[in-house]
């Protein structure tokens, strides 16, 4: 493995599903992005490392909170906490989708000094300057220069500003982050 501060760690979690379990622990009815709906089977959240080429998965948590009482997003945190601070990788930057886009999740790699890159939900609330006030995310004006450059806003909870750029998928849809 190849660490340095230009490393990435990814955050993503997975279901594995258990389509003929009855009566196996762990197992529950859970959303399955692959399968793109409801499945029984195992949620786990796992940390990777990659350099760009190459991919190391380095931690995995099993997600259930019925039993542990820890959510997705404590899960997060606390992967990525046991990378920087107990395995002392250097990996500087942290990918990951909108369900771990929280204000804990946020505050986390601001106060670890981690760059981060994710996507936001539309009905988060941003502010684009303090007179403004705050408005939902999907009522940002895209100008021309905000597409170019994005925009700089401050979400609520967290105690610091972020650029914002939208993203145009293939399809013609949009993902902000």
């Amino acid at each position: 493995m190849k660490d340095s501060p230009a490393a990435y760690l990814i955050v993503d979690d997975s279901v594995q599903a258990k389509k003929y379990a009855r009566k196996m622990e762990l197992v529950k009815c859970q959303y399955s992005g692959n399968e793109g709906g409801l499945v029984q089977g195992i949620g786990v959240v796992n940390l990777v490392h990659t350099d760009g080429e190459d991919y190391f998965p380095i931690d995995f948590r099993i997600y259930a909170k019925d039993m542990d009482g820890k959510t997705k997003n404590d899960h997060f945190r606390a992967m990525v906490l046991n990378a920087k601070q107990d395995k002392d990788l250097q990996a500087n930057t942290v990918l990951f989708d909108s369900w771990y886009g929280s204000w804990e999740n946020l505050k986390l790699m601001h106060q670890l000094e981690m760059v981060f890159f994710t996507t936001l939900k539309s009905n988060r609330m941003v502010s684009l300057s303090k007179e403004a006030g705050y408005i939902h995310l999907d009522e940002i004006d895209w100008t021309d220069e905000r597409l170019k450059y994005g925009v700089a806003v401050k979400l609520k909870k967290v105690p610091f500003r972020v650029r914002l750029f939208k993203v145009v998928t293939p399809n013609g849809g949009h993902r902000l982050g």
